[in-house]
């Protein structure tokens, strides 16, 4: 056996080979053989590189294969070579999911079912876990750097993996079919609005009103549901962001990438076991308040920090952003109301609709379909009070057609509304004004 023919076998797939009985039982018993030839190595294994310890595994397993007349031929054996390298130097079945530029989410229920998010679909992996434990063992490996305990006193993590990406996991006693693991992977490169444009998340007319809204400074919610695409869009719409703002993100777990010049993030933090140390969304926000920001960005808006940032877009911070858990923009309103009202908002009902309706301008409603691609489902202005009731206007909704194939084709209607807003509407003089047209 080669390293050469090693190096290069295919790793986003298992074969046939496996997924059968011959592979696991091979690859356990060699590993076992492993960890006992590692075990009298002592402390030079720890010294080895990892092209050594590749080199050391394939010969141990060809000696193991020799001696037990295992019957498998070259290629299998360098597949079983692989998964055992990876279960040395690297993280076992999930090496291959986090190598893996198409995975997006991966979902483990126990040992034995690992789901995987490509393109917003769900697929079920061929690869698994020997055993619980083995899935401990992996996610042990990727805590550690993190200094991040889970046990049975602390049975649930939730951790931003060095990269970007995150981590939740929950086992016993809490978890009872077994350890259940999500990563969130992290996009390096984020999707822009030209980019989105192409994957069909809006058309080119609702692109031109976005970038028009962010740059007139007003004040954008983006509502959806899990997985609906809120941060990438979030990102995407603070790329319009002139370079010469001083933009504060403040996010529960990082994750949005802006590729922008004067960019201060902020991250919560977990209390201790004893609760100590806490620094909560709302903690952050409210100091961001004195950090001089020209924007201000909360990743998720979801409990007492609706207050603070509605104060913020209030008070001379326009141009703010966030995004929040709501199937239609008329929900996003109520759970702004409902989260503000949960945390102490001290006035009528009719105030702080008052107060949301002249702190929000848009709201961008982006949804995931049943064949898992991302829309923009429905752009909104907010438009002030009506009858003690917030009152909006739709620009444009997302009414797919049915094409002569029986496939869906894309559509966005104008509903023919042009918007209100008043900071739109002056950014606009000024553009006429200055000679820009608009813009680009």
């Amino acid at each position: 056996m080669t390293t050469t023919a090693y190096s290069h076998l295919a790793d986003a797939q298992a074969s046939e080979f496996e997924r059968s009985a011959l592979f696991l039982d091979l690859k356990n018993r060699t590993h076992e053989h492993l960890l006992s030839r590692i075990e009298e190595l002592g402390a030079e294994f720890g010294r080895w590189s990892q092209a050594a310890i590749a080199q050391f595994v394939l010969m141990e397993l060809d000696s193991f294969i020799r001696l037990h007349s295992v019957p498998v031929n070259e290629q299998e054996a360098l597949q079983v070579a692989r998964a055992l390298t990876r279960e040395l130097t690297g993280l076992g079945p999930l090496q291959p999911l986090l190598e893996d530029p198409l995975v997006e989410d991966i979902l483990i229920n126990g040992h034995g079912n690992i789901y995987v998010s490509r393109g917003g679909v769900l697929q079920r992996e061929t690869l698994h876990f020997k055993d619980d434990e083995h899935v401990l063992r992996i996610v042990r490996r990727i805590l550690a750097p993190l200094g991040r305990r889970l046990d049975e006193s602390s049975p649930m993590v939730d951790a931003r993996l060095p990269d970007g990406g995150r981590i939740n996991v929950i086992i016993e006693p809490l978890s009872i079919d077994g350890p259940s693991v999500s990563i969130r992977k992290f996009r390096k490169d984020p999707l822009t609005p030209p980019e989105l444009v192409q994957l069909g998340t809006f058309n080119q007319d609702i692109c031109r009103i976005l970038e028009m809204a962010v740059q007139a400074r007003c004040n954008i919610l983006v509502s959806g549901g899990t997985s609906s695409g809120k941060t990438s869009l979030l990102n995407a719409l603070a790329s319009f962001i002139p370079g010469s703002e001083r933009i504060v993100s403040i996010e529960d777990t990082a994750e949005l990438a802006l590729n922008h010049n004067h960019v201060v993030r902020l991250e919560s933090r977990p209390g201790g076991f004893d609760g100590s140390g806490h620094v909560s969304i709302r903690d952050l926000l409210r100091n961001s308040l004195r950090m001089r920001p020209d924007r201000i960005i909360v990743g998720e808006v979801r409990g007492g920090e609706v207050l603070e940032l509605l104060q913020a877009m209030n008070t001379g911070h326009d141009g703010s952003m966030g995004t929040i858990h709501a199937s239609s923009p008329r929900e996003c309103l109520y759970r702004a109301e409902m989260l503000a009202g949960f945390a102490g908002f001290q006035g009528s009902e009719v105030s702080l609709r008052r107060q949301i309706a002249n702190a929000v301008d848009f709201i961008v409603q982006i949804g995931r379909l049943s064949n898992g691609r991302r829309r923009l489902l429905s752009l909104t202005e907010v438009t002030g009070m009506t009858d003690n009731m917030i009152s909006m206007q739709e620009l444009y909704r997302y009414e797919p057609q049915v094409g002569p194939d029986g496939q869906e084709i894309d559509q966005w209607v104008s509903l023919g509304i042009s918007p209100h807003s008043p900071k739109l509407l002056s950014w606009w003089r000024m553009q006429q004004q200055t000679g820009h047209g608009g813009v680009r």
